[in-house]
């Protein structure tokens, strides 16, 4: 592993020049890559989430390229393979949009976005070395976790990338297992820790809060007139990442600005609706945003979904979440304020 300052040095360095998803350039096909780069060091992986080990591997790549004066690269895939190779699919955590956001700010030159498909993955490892690594990309150095694989069978494990660049002229640098609070840090893991609605622990793994977003639709305008705590209503898929159905401390970012919320997940059983929504109220915003994109980042679990017996408990309830999450809001102001800025809020 590489010092510190030469980290430093070269993000500090390269943040300097321009907004990092400037300085990246991004390859959606490998035939748009018309020569192989220079001093290649690259990365591979699915990154789901860029959680902190994910960032780790970013972070050695800059390092090492800073070091051989030659280019960072990271290598993913679109979509995720599990939703190619399982019937069942996965639930990500991040939409590719917000990966490429965050590859981004890690300082990583050119990131390849290869399109997964069914004869993608019958592709052999040593061909992905000889055709992709090698004749395309140019690899000098291979950072890569300590348990990944690819390629037919998954047959390119760590093993096999070693030989493989003893024998053609790279070398690889496996980044080992990090624990956060005990807690391996995994894309698996943070999966269940959002499952689970908690969030500190999601964000301990991740880094960063977990956030969901897309753009404001109609509901069934009922938040303002009849309850009087008005919404904006982002739709949710089941076969999503979902977070533990209930009501949430949320900060909301749209058009560059941060504001507080209470955030409802659920299906509204107090009005016998079925269809799976995520509600939120934004404090002190008056803004007509439907069709405009937002995101929402989950601070805090403040309580379950429950079935009121009508409009005024309801109100009354939502008036004591508004409350409580105002509180919690302003006892953790300084760190908010942190995750409002452009380089936190993905």
């Amino acid at each position: 592993m590489l010092s510190l300052m030469d980290f430093v040095k070269t993000f500090f360095g390269r943040a300097e020049k321009k907004n990092f998803l400037e300085y990246m350039k991004i390859y959606r096909d490998l035939k748009d890559i018309i020569a192989p780069f220079p001093g290649a060091c690259v990365t591979i992986g699915n990154f789901d989430g860029v959680h902190l080990g994910h960032q780790m591997l970013f972070g050695e790549v800059v390092q090492r390229a800073y070091r051989l004066g030659g280019t960072g690269v990271a290598v993913t895939f679109d979509p995720h393979p599990l939703q190619v190779l399982r019937p069942e699919g996965i639930k990500l955590i991040s939409t590719c949009e917000q990966k490429t956001e965050l590859i981004g700010h890690a300082g990583i030159d050119q990131l390849i976005i290869i399109p997964f498909s069914m004869k993608f993955a019958g592709i052999d490892a040593e061909r992905f070395v000889d055709d992709i690594l090698i004749k395309t990309i140019g690899v000098k150095e291979l950072v890569v976790g300590y348990d990944y694989a690819f390629g037919k069978g998954r047959t390119g494990n760590i093993e096999f990338l070693k030989a493989q660049g003893a024998a053609k002229g790279f070398s690889v640098t496996v980044v080992e297992a990090h624990y956060e609070k005990e807690m391996l840090v995994s894309s698996t893991k943070v999966r269940e820790l959002v499952a689970d609605g908690r969030m500190a622990d999601a964000r301990t793994l991740l880094g960063r809060y977990y956030q969901i977003r897309g753009e404001v639709q109609y509901g069934q305008q009922r938040g303002g007139k009849e309850i009087g705590f008005p919404t904006a209503n982002l739709h949710m898929e089941r076969e999503d990442l979902i977070p533990k159905m209930g009501v949430y401390v949320c900060q909301v970012i749209t058009d560059g600005k941060c504001y507080g919320g209470v955030l409802n997940i659920g299906v509204n059983p107090t009005f016998g609706e079925e269809k799976l929504v995520a509600e939120t109220h934004i404090f002190d915003f008056d803004q007509d945003i439907y069709g405009k994109p937002i995101k929402v980042n989950l601070l805090r679990f403040l309580r379950s979904e429950k079935k009121f017996s009508g409009i005024e408990e309801l109100s009354a309830q939502i008036a004591k979440d508004v409350n409580r999450a105002k509180g919690i809001l302003e006892e953790q102001k300084n760190e908010l304020t942190l995750s409002c800025e452009e380089r936190f809020n993905h």
